[in-house]
């Protein structure tokens, strides 16, 4: 099964117990918590190696993070960890994540651009986003730098990207001139 369609059910199921119980925030803030951890390497080495049995990384959690989480977030980690899928934790719960925005009617969006954004035109973007059939009610926009674009943007809205930078537009054209 692809790793994304995997990540999307355990997240779903996540989602929905949530909601039954009652605890999205609290879960979703623990999910936070296991996800900056992650960002250490010697923890990914750890979960991802083949090496380490894994009632030894059930043990190294429920040690390091069982008295920090819920007891819904302890259940579902436990569960990743027996179920051998630890190491798609860092996909599950960026998919989780997305999910929760989803249903909150939040819409993310990454904007690439060649230089800084200014603070107006930022505005206007998200009120051309605002009104496009691509996003959810409440928008939240990430802007990133890229000099390599050379002048335009990217906007990625979920899983579509769209390209506008000069970038790809010498890139095409540089494809068709191959031809």
């Amino acid at each position: 099964m692809a790793l994304q369609a995997v990540a999307s059910r355990y997240a779903k199921s996540l989602l929905e117990l949530c909601l039954e119980q009652g605890n999205l925030d609290t879960t979703l803030a623990d999910l936070e918590v296991m996800e900056t951890a992650l960002q250490s390497k010697d923890l990914m080495y750890l979960i991802k190696s083949p090496i380490v049995k894994t009632d030894k990384k059930l043990q190294i959690y429920q040690e390091a993070f069982s008295s920090k989480m819920g007891k819904l977030s302890n259940a579902f980690f436990e569960l990743i960890f027996k179920k051998g899928r630890e190491a798609h934790l860092p996909v599950i719960i960026e998919e989780f994540k997305s999910q929760v925005n989803a249903h909150r009617g939040i819409s993310s969006v990454t904007l690439t651009s060649a230089t800084p954004i200014g603070a107006d035109v930022l505005e206007q973007i998200k009120k051309g986003l605002a009104e496009s059939s691509e996003t959810l009610s409440e928008i939240n926009v990430e802007t990133v730098v890229d000099p390599s674009l050379i002048g335009g943007f990217k906007l990625m809205i979920g899983d579509k990207l769209y390209d506008a930078s000069v970038a790809h537009k010498l890139e095409r054209l540089r494809k068709e001139f191959a031809q």
